[in-house]
Order: C-alpha cells, then sequence, then structure tokens
C-alpha cells in the first residue's frame, strides 16, 4: 500500500511559477512510478506529466511541456512537479498517482495504469 499526499498548490498570477509536492507514506516508494494529473473545472482528469521509478525516463503532456519538470527524491519518498510560465488554462485539481514500476524506464501516461491516487491539491492561475 503507498498512501499519497499532494501539497504546493495555490493561487498564481499567468507567468508565475509553482512547485508542487507528492508525499508518499509505505513500503518501497523508490519502486513506483509516479503521475501527475490534472482536472480542470467541467472537464475530463487529464495527464501531465510521468517518472519512472529509477527516474531516468519522463513523460510529458503536449500542453505542459518545456514547462513543467516531474522529478523525484527516493530518499525523501517525494516525487515534484516544478510549473514555469503558467497559464490561466493550468487551472485545475493536480493529483499524483502511484503504480509498481515494473520494469527501469516504466512512466506511464494512463490513468488506469495507476493503481493509487492523492487526494488534490487545487493550483488557481488567474490571468
Amino acid at each position: 500500500q503507498v498512501q499519497l499526499v499532494e501539497s504546493g498548490g495555490g493561487l498564481v498570477q499567468a507567468g508565475g511559477s509553482l512547485r508542487l509536492s507528492c508525499a508518499a507514506s509505505g513500503r518501497a516508494f523508490s519502486t513506483y512510478a509516479i503521475g501527475w494529473f490534472r482536472q480542470a473545472p467541467g472537464k475530463e482528469r487529464e495527464f501531465a506529466a510521468s517518472i519512472s521509478w529509477t527516474g531516468g525516463n519522463m513523460n510529458y503532456a503536449d500542453s505542459v511541456k518545456d514547462r513543467f519538470t516531474i522529478s523525484r527524491d527516493n530518499a525523501k519518498n517525494t516525487v515534484y512537479l516544478q510549473m514555469n510560465s503558467l497559464k490561466p488554462e493550468d487551472t485545475a485539481v493536480y493529483y499524483c498517482a502511484a503504480v509498481f514500476g515494473s520494469s527501469r524506464s516504466w512512466a506511464p501516461v494512463l490513468e488506469h495504469a495507476y493503481d493509487y491516487w492523492g487526494q488534490g491539491t487545487q493550483v488557481t492561475v488567474s490571468s
């Protein structure tokens, strides 16, 4: 079992930055791939970024590529999402999710691949 808690959300002006954290408790966090997803009001949840358990492979949605960076610190059981050049369309509840990493490079982009989810953190970007 893995428990996930997101933090770092808030209100920021367009062009600003935020860093989200996903803190995990439970066994063997370092062997889990982690994904960040987001859900805007009235829209379905969508993929933002993911990282393999080794940290050696990352995937990004086209909408966040070159602006967001995912990273992990396995010693701290934490995954980060650094978000720069934020836009109003980035406004959403951001969720992190975890799945046991079946291979060193696996970093899933599909929701149904993940087994554990956090409660989410709100990010609001004002124009």
